[in-house]
């Protein structure tokens, strides 16, 4: 198959699914564009051996990234020009690398909890999480093998787990945030959902500057499962899955430790919450004094709390944030933790789009800017499951290595 036959492939795919799955933010002109960028592809690369390991790889790009050539309206009612920026690097890295954007992906409006369009590709009736629903739909429905998504408390994991594809939220800044819309700078983090781990790795090598291929672990981790409260939360049935996964990785030979923790859950996604508030009003203000009409209720309500907490409520979340990364470190130091392993979301998705699902089970790790991913572990009635691990910070690598080894035994690599 040619690039060319390829691009026709997957255009022809997205007509016959799109009005169901509504992954994509409309264009006009996208069968012209992508061709187009096709064609420029191939003649830039004419000989096989010329190719990069990305070459032809479509990509979605969350639609609040800025692409060139195409609007960013981050899922609101607010003109283009509210948004406009440089190119992001991450998404330029990409191009150069060989990828195409398909195009842009829907977005609850400005990545925060007002859903847009996108629908389960599972079941029509289900939501498929959010923030970085169009991108977690794009991929399930066959139309990409990676997308652009970000995460700021549960937006690129919980998605990818609702959807049955994998998400990966590498650690708080190894994939540069320019080009983005912020919502909280604290914690917001670029991240990539995908098809498989070995596409994440593909990927990761090209956005992440600083990435080592190299990274090798012949043994098998160990992980921790943080009981208490925290897991307590978890839907019977989701529960009872990950627990059978958690014995198969004990029959394949990685460590199962339980470790008591997070009886202060609750507290700490109170800090978390403010600490986002009030940075999403310190990064809209100049913009909702111009555009504030055109905010939904949601996004409003959010700006004027932010604007109550203040920057006490700033100063205390990046302390909190500290104090947590350290505490999971230590334990994991104590008790000879790889890993942590916790489902991905409490449950499978949700019915209805009114929501994008609770973030919870993934709030904790980007609170602490520690490294995770999903992949998919299981069904409950028909809809996907998936298995979360989170690595100490800058252990990205063998959080990908690690986590392939465990996808491996349990059958679902």
């Amino acid at each position: 198959m040619t690039l060319v036959e390829h691009v026709e492939g997957v255009l022809a795919r997205v007509e016959r699914h799109e009005l169901r799955v509504r992954a994509l933010v409309p264009e006009t002109r996208r069968r012209e564009r992508v061709l187009g960028e096709a064609e420029a592809l191939r003649d830039r690369f004419p000989a096989p051996s010329e190719q990069t390991p990305l070459y032809g790889a479509l990509v979605g790009i969350k639609d609040i990234f800025t692409v060139a050539g195409l609007p960013t309206a981050c899922g609101s009612a607010l003109p283009p020009e509210a948004f406009e920026s440089a190119e992001a690097s991450c998404v330029t890295r990409f191009r150069a690398a060989g990828g195409l954007v398909l195009g842009k992906t829907i977005t609850t409006e400005f990545a925060f909890f007002s859903p847009g369009a996108t629908t389960n590709p599972h079941d029509a009736g289900h939501t498929p999480g959010g923030s970085s629903s169009g991108s977690a739909a794009a991929v399930a429905s066959g139309y990409v093998p990676i997308a652009f998504g970000s995460q700021t408390v549960g937006s690129v994991i919980r998605p990818a787990a609702f959807c049955g594809v994998v998400g990966f939220k590498p650690s708080y800044g190894r994939i540069p945030g320019d080009g983005m819309l912020s919502f909280s700078r604290s914690v917001d983090c670029p991240g990539l959902l995908a098809v498989d781990l070995a596409t994440v790795l593909a990927v990761a090598a090209v956005v992440i500057e600083d990435w080592s291929s190299t990274v090798a672990s012949a043994d098998m981790p160990t992980v921790g499962v943080p009981t208490g409260v925290y897991l307590d939360q978890v839907e019977a049935g989701a529960r009872a899955a990950f627990e059978s996964q958690l014995a198969l990785l004990a029959r394949s030979g990685v460590g199962v430790k339980q470790v008591a923790l997070l009886d202060d859950h609750g507290e700490i996604a109170d800090r978390h919450q403010d600490l986002i508030a009030a940075e999403f009003a310190r990064a809209h203000s100049d913009r909702f004094a111009r555009w504030g009409s055109l905010y939904s209720g949601h996004s409003a309500g959010l700006y004027d709390r932010g604007l109550l907490l203040g920057e006490n409520a700033i100063l205390s979340g990046r302390q909190s944030s500290r104090d947590l990364r350290s505490r999971l470190e230590s334990l994991m130091d104590e008790h000879g933790i790889d890993l942590w392993a916790t489902p991905a979301a409490t449950g499978p998705a949700p019915s209805g789009l009114d929501s994008t699902g609770d973030p919870r089970m993934n709030l904790i790790w980007t609170h602490a800017l520690m490294p995770a991913l999903t992949f998919p572990m299981s069904n409950d009635g028909g809809l996907p499951l998936g298995l979360q691990l989170a690595a100490r910070v800058g252990d990205d690598e063998r959080l990908l290595v690690w986590a392939q080894a465990c996808a491996a035994a349990l059958g679902t690599a």
